[in-house]
């Protein structure tokens, strides 16, 4: 009997999985992922050559080579409800057998990067920063509805964060790790690093306040002032914490790194995006 049943994992009339719609043979070992649909086609215009396209909803993946390297562009669309489908299906494309519905005994383990944009939390790191995250504290709650294995050293830091950080009421947080493998791949001098914060919004879940009022008005604050040794709070944005969790709880590598645009404390937003997205694309790129 197969493993998985066609109503938990759904396959596509071209052999695809659903949302994506890609199959195995579409996907690269080495995999970027983005929020924007435009920003995939950028990337991709870098390739020697582009092996496959593919486009269902807002997913988009080109897959190609670049150096010799052989690379898939995903774009997720915002949030960690789409990165829950991303990386479920990514995986499934190299983890189980399509055809028979099982499980492979041999498993893949993919690196995954995210590149994208974000807010700052620090008043000291300018605007157009490239960040790279070392963990994403989580307060949205994809994390929350799988078995994941986490740290002691990640445990203790969680406990030492949420004596200090005031979110509304029901919020229940949740910290994990970025790739320390892929970090060091991407580290440099000039590279930012610090804990990004994962919010299940734009607005009220990032602090910002229109015309609604806000729960806990010095959420964002606190996050800032936060220190313990020498780890603090760098940035904010709405897909790392469930791309890290989820990944390493499949066995896969993943980072991100990203592009500051606003810096929050300062009440500042940058006036050079497209140039400094296409430095930070091309900087991954001769880096993955």
């Amino acid at each position: 009997m197969a493993d998985f049943l066609p109503s938990e994992l759904v396959i596509t009339p071209k052999g695809g999985v659903y949302h994506l719609d890609i199959r195995p043979e579409d996907l690269a070992k080495k995999i970027l992922i983005v929020g924007d649909q435009g920003r995939v086609e950028l990337i991709s215009n870098y390739f020697d050559e582009v092996t496959s396209k593919n486009q269902h909803r807002e997913f988009a993946c080109h897959t190609g080579k670049y150096k010799g390297k052989e690379i898939s562009v995903i774009s997720t669309g915002i949030g960690t409800d789409n990165i829950d489908i991303v990386i479920n299906e990514i995986d499934a494309l190299v983890n189980i057998d399509l055809e028979t519905r099982t499980e492979k005994t041999e498993k893949v383990s993919l690196e995954i990067i995210r590149i994208g944009t974000c807010g700052i939390l620090q008043d000291e790191i300018p605007i157009d920063s490239f960040i790279l995250s070392t963990h994403a504290y989580g307060i949205d709650n994809v994390g929350h509805y799988y078995e994941r294995n986490v740290d002691e050293e990640t445990k203790r830091l969680e406990v030492e964060i949420e004596k200090e950080i005031k979110l509304p009421k029901y919020i229940k947080p949740y910290l994990t790790k970025a790739s320390g493998k892929l970090n060091k791949r991407l580290d440099a001098p000039h590279i930012e690093k610090g804990i990004t914060v994962t919010s299940s919004g734009f607005y009220g879940p990032q602090g910002r306040q229109l015309r609604l009022k806000l729960v806990e008005p010095d959420m964002l604050n606190s996050f800032s002032d936060f220190k313990h040794n020498e780890i603090r709070f760098s940035n904010l944005e709405m897909e790392c914490s469930a791309l890290f969790a989820l990944s390493t709880a499949l066995g896969h590598e993943a980072t991100a790194i990203c592009l500051g645009l606003a810096n929050r404390r300062k009440k500042e937003f940058t006036t050079n995006y497209e140039t400094k997205i296409t430095e930070l694309i091309e900087y991954v790129l001769d880096k993955i």
